[in-house]
């Protein structure tokens, strides 16, 4: 019915609604005691060798290593505060680096690759026990230098300790037939399939889950025998600094190196080399496709990707009946967590709504009330109820400035800021703390309907018919997640997970876009990702199928079977875990 007003009328309405409906602010005071800052001194940690001092004078060591420092995100002036060093390899570094990686390799005969997986599943069990003890440091990290909540920042860690231990009894219980314990026979021939190593892959994660989202694939790398190169982010990295002892108690010289520093400098001269076997990439789709046409040989290149997302929340016309309020209900709370849980800096957060055009008004000043209600503050900020901040400062300047321009370009355009004080910066110029901007009505012809803002903006979009829908979906850049709420299993839905299991990695019905549980795939199509996550799924990735097999004849009497037999129970490889 909001269709047809004027912009005019419309804003009016808009303003009336939030006279029913009082809105106010949650943005919470500097708290007068601050979270005592980290430092987290330079490390480097290559070829098995722990450099945190200036005495090392090794071609990776920190006396011949530039630093630059690290700053958190803000303190409690919403200033930058300077939290760390990070260690600037040249790009002659990052070849020694991947020097002792190939060394560690040895063409598949170094000793990580041949040790038994038995041993080291026991290495990557002292390792997590190692990991343990640095719990509350790579918090107070995770807090200071990308804005995680203290909830989420000890959620990260221990989800990550999780994924390693249920990748590990993964193994151990043989899910899904990963390897076998037995030969089989097939016809004349007898056969043992195991998994074997890919063999050097460089890793590169994300700033918004350092730990949880890289180790999600270095690990499961790790476990089936690979050698790892990895790239500490520009942005996130001194929690990967604080792992390196870890590492380097527990693994074999060269099993894992770290390169930190300008990616643009070191990582195009390492893939280059052709020695890298393997891309665990999650990043920008641009970025991974300038590094992988580096590589000369690109055909033998593994890739795995996790890319962006342009996450689609569909609110169907039977959620805004009056018998649905409760329906109406659950799809607010969803799209205000899937939109703006840890600023929207998720991958699967909901990314653009879209509202019947009739119900976009309304839906938008109730979606602005909740978002109205959210703490703002730092992270380590406890607010009513013991309650963290819900909305806390984005890790850089960059960041505030790219959401600025997409909410520029939209209001230019003719979206107006929904929620008060939307896209307001608290603390002045140098903060990153940016209340969220709920946009609306938002049209193709705005940065922010095919950009992945990747923050605190909510864009609202109105449809007149489900074909839009369809259309965004099936032209869409992106495919990884669709939320879609209803009230009922109609027609409609029906043709949307129709449509929809073509194009998305996952549908979720009545809930937000997630990537848990872990035993779950997790995939996207198109610039969304290449490959698939999961428990069971990410050693598939770093691995390939490697299978042992003999034909036995009569004339032998056995004799080959016996052979085979005796290799069993002294090879490392056909060793049962």
């Amino acid at each position: 019915m909001f269709s047809s007003l004027s912009p005019l009328l419309l804003t009016l309405l808009l303003l009336l609604l939030d006279k029913v409906i009082p809105v106010t602010s949650n943005v919470a005071a500097a708290p007068t005691a601050d979270l005592s800052p980290p430092f987290v001194s330079a490390k480097t940690f290559v070829d098995g060798v722990l450099s945190s001092s200036s005495d090392d004078d090794s071609t990776c060591s920190i006396s011949s290593t530039s630093l630059k420092k690290v700053y958190g995100c803000c303190d409690s002036s919403y200033q930058p505060q300077i939290i760390g060093d990070m260690p600037q390899f040249t790009t002659s570094q990052a070849l020694a680096a991947l020097t002792s990686s190939e060394k560690a390799w040895n063409g598949g005969s170094g000793e990580w690759p041949t040790m038994s997986l038995k041993g080291r599943i026991e290495a990557i069990q002292n390792f997590i026990v190692e990991l343990k003890t640095k719990r509350e440091e790579i918090v107070n990290v995770l807090m200071w230098e990308i804005g995680k909540n203290v909830g989420d920042a000890e959620s990260e860690f221990d989800r990550t300790i999780q994924f390693i231990e249920m990748t590990i009894e993964a193994i151990q219980n043989n899910a899904s037939n990963l390897f076998d314990k037995t030969f089989q026979t097939i016809s004349t021939t007898n056969a043992l399939v195991r998994r074997a190593a890919i063999g050097i892959i460089l890793c590169l994660g994300p700033f918004n889950y350092p730990l949880n989202e890289t180790y999600a694939t270095l690990i499961p790398a790790l476990l089936m025998g690979n050698v790892v190169l990895m790239k500490i982010p520009t942005v996130g990295g001194l929690a990967h600094l604080l792992t390196m002892e870890a590492f380097a108690k527990t693994l074999p010289p060269g099993t894992i190196n770290f390169i930190s520093g300008p990616g643009r400098e070191t990582m195009p001269p390492l893939m280059s080399k052709g020695t890298i076997d393997g891309l665990a990439f999650i990043g920008g789709s641009r970025a991974a496709d300038d590094l992988m046409k580096t590589h000369p040989e690109p055909h033998r290149l593994k890739v795995f990707l996790q890319l962006e997302a342009k996450n689609m929340a569909i609110a169907l016309p039977n959620i805004f009946e009056p018998e649905n309020t409760s329906a109406l209900k659950n799809t607010l709370d969803e799209v205000l967590l899937g939109s703006l849980s840890y600023n929207g800096q998720r991958c699967t957060a909901l990314k653009i709504i879209f509202i019947p055009k009739d119900q976009g008004a309304s839906f938008a000043s109730q979606f602005a009330q909740r978002v109205q209600q959210l703490r703002i503050g730092f992270p380590w900020q406890s607010h009513e109820h013991g309650k963290y901040s819900q909305i806390t400062p984005l890790p850089n300047a960059r960041r505030v400035q790219y959401m600025k321009e997409l909410i520029e370009d939209a209001t230019s355009k003719g979206a107006k800021i929904i929620n008060e004080n939307g896209g307001t910066i608290v603390g002045g110029s140098e903060s990153t703390l940016m209340i969220p901007a709920v946009l609306y009505p938002v049209t193709p012809d705005m940065k922010v309907y095919e950009e992945e803002q990747f923050g605190p903006i909510v864009p609202i979009v109105e449809y007149d018919s489900i074909d839009t829908v369809l259309q965004y979906g099936r032209e869409g850049k992106y495919g990884q997640q669709v939320s879609i709420f209803t009230a009922s299993n109609d027609d409609v839905l029906t043709s949307l997970v129709d449509s929809f299991s073509n194009i998305f990695g996952k549908i979720n019905i009545n809930s937000q876009c997630g990537r848990s549980p872990d035993t779950l795939p997790f995939s996207g199509r198109r610039s969304s990702a290449m490959g698939v996550m999961s428990v069971t799924d990410a050693l598939r990735e770093f691995s390939v199928p490697t299978v042992i097999s003999y034909k036995e004849k009569k004339e032998e009497e056995g004799m080959t079977a016996r052979i085979v037999e005796g290799v069993k129970q002294t090879s490392n490889f056909m060793q049962d875990i």
